[in-house]
């Protein structure tokens, strides 16, 4: 791997019972209820970097969080495959946005009606429907099928940092 793409590792631990619900509820209010079931009988760690912290699941980043907001991972939407706050784009886009390019009106096909600006939104192309960014909305739902301009703030694409993150790679600084 190149220098400057590894994170450091600063701790690693399991998480606090209450600390683990607050999460629970978190996601449940951005992606329903039923992504409860994807938690039954996992082992949930925080794993603090010089960056960012993540969320393990069984081991595996599944989450990360920037200041209070809690983002999934683009692994962790692969695993639990999320029915909301989706923004599908057309193929066009796809080289452009899995490169990290911030997300414009034009390339949207479909939208969640229910995103809200300022929501986490998780990025798919149409063909197969896999996620390859996640971002932040600048706009609702309803205005990114009927506007121009940008849409939606990059935040986590396919090959940064925080795809290329791996926790038995990193450095436990002690």
């Amino acid at each position: 791997m190149l220098l400057g793409i590894i994170m450091k590792l600063k701790a690693r631990h399991h998480l606090r019972s209450d600390f683990r619900e607050k999460i629970l509820d978190k996601l449940k209010s951005a992606f329903g209820s039923d992504i409860e079931q994807f938690f039954v009988d996992k082992i949930l760690e925080i794993a603090e970097t010089d960056e960012y912290d993540f969320i393990l699941v069984n081991g595996d980043p599944i989450f990360f969080m920037m200041g209070d907001r809690l983002f999934p991972t683009l692994k962790g939407a692969l695993r639990f495959k999320p029915k909301r706050n989706r923004v599908i784009v057309d193929m066009g886009a796809v080289k452009f946005v899995s490169k990290g390019a911030d997300i414009m009106c034009p390339g949207i096909i479909e939208a969640d009606i229910e995103i809200q600006k300022g929501d986490l939104v998780i990025i798919s192309d149409e063909v197969h429907g896999k996620p390859i960014a996640i971002g932040i909305a600048l706009i609702s739902g309803e205005e990114m099928m009927s506007n121009k301009g940008k849409a939606i703030k990059s935040v986590h694409h396919v090959g940064d940092k925080i795809w290329k993150f791996d926790v038995s790679e990193t450095s436990l600084n002690t």
